[in-house]
């Protein structure tokens, strides 16, 4: 069969199909049209493939099709029920998956920190080595404080989210690597735990937690997800079962990049607590009550959201919000 001829001869019909599968409110007569050319070209397609195999003229009809089938086949949905879909079964069912793994970051990253304080706390020499007394002692009586109000609360709270949200993306883009999340995780255990060694050396212990919990509850906890999210990613890729390892890394990965998503968004509450109620001349339990509720949101979309999430099918794919998207603007 002479492909070029069919095209030639069909070139009409299909612009005509084309046409009106972009129509936003066909007619009665324009739909029954629609249906009438999409079982023709569907034939042509038939006839194509069967011919010739795959071809770019294959494909290209392919297409048209499909947005075509949409037209008749797509179920109308409101965008803003699809996002609240997203927000309340997509992005904790993904959340959920990664629960176990979340916990063993936080308990691995605590045990790091823990260990660089008792090293850096035992050793006047290493302590030392971070810098002169005056420096430290700086740091520990005014810099630590300091740091929360030296620039205006909504920028550096617009500095804190975006700074973060890019670590929290990079952990579930590059976690296939399977080195980058450890190197992170690693980097920010180091510097909590060499922080917190020079705030007990001078006393200030109570001043590192007071004004580490408020915010910190949240931030750590996002960041322990966007690692977990990375290294479920790379074992998906060490260890894909019984699907293929490229099937495996791309499901995980479609799954798992919602949880990026969802944190960008808890990131912005943890960074407007640290620009606007960590520096607060508030009470102190009133500042750690606001962080824990903050831990809470997130705790209750994972634990709560997430497991009638994934009872009831959901994976947090994002293929699957994506394709209701598609549905929604096709109707």
């Amino acid at each position: 069969m002479d492909l070029d001829a069919l095209a030639t001869a069909r070139h009409d019909d299909w612009e005509r199909l084309d046409a009106l599968s972009r129509r936003s409110r066909p007619s009665g007569a324009e739909a029954d049209e629609l249906i009438e050319r999409y079982q023709a070209a569907a034939a042509d397609l038939s006839l194509v493939q069967a011919t010739a195999g795959s071809t770019a003229l294959g494909e290209r009809l392919s297409l048209t099709l499909a947005r075509a089938r949409l037209r008749f086949t797509g179920v109308a949905e409101n965008p803003l029920r699809q996002l609240s879909h997203f927000a309340l079964v997509g992005m904790p069912a993904a959340l959920y998956r990664v629960r176990w793994l979340t916990l063993a970051v936080s308990l691995a990253t605590f045990a790091v920190s823990a260990l660089y304080a008792t090293w850096v706390l035992a050793d006047p020499r290493v302590l030392a080595n971070l810098g002169s007394e005056e420096e430290l002692r700086q740091l520990a009586e005014e810099g630590f404080v300091a740091y929360y109000s030296e620039n205006p609360a909504a920028s550096f709270a617009g500095a804190v989210w975006t700074n973060n949200a890019w670590i929290a993306a990079q952990c579930v883009a590059f976690g296939i690597t399977g080195v980058w999340v450890p190197w992170v995780i690693l980097q920010n255990a180091q510097n909590l735990g060499l922080t917190a060694a020079i705030m007990f050396a001078y006393d200030e212990a109570d001043t590192f937690f007071l004004y580490i919990a408020p915010h910190g509850l949240l931030e750590l906890a996002c960041v322990f997800v966007a690692a977990a999210a990375g290294l479920r990613i790379f074992w998906a890729w060490v260890a894909p079962g019984a699907r293929t390892r490229g099937a495996a890394v791309a499901e995980d990965a479609r799954s798992l990049f919602s949880v990026a998503i969802g944190l960008v968004f808890f990131l912005l509450l943890a960074g407007v607590i640290e620009g606007f109620v960590t520096p607060a001349p508030w009470p102190w339990p009133v500042k750690i009550g606001i962080g824990a509720l903050a831990l809470g949101l997130l705790l209750f979309a994972m634990l709560v959201l997430g497991r009638r999430a994934a009872r009831a099918g959901e994976t947090g794919d994002l293929a699957e919000f994506d394709a209701g998207a598609r549905r929604a603007t096709a109707g």
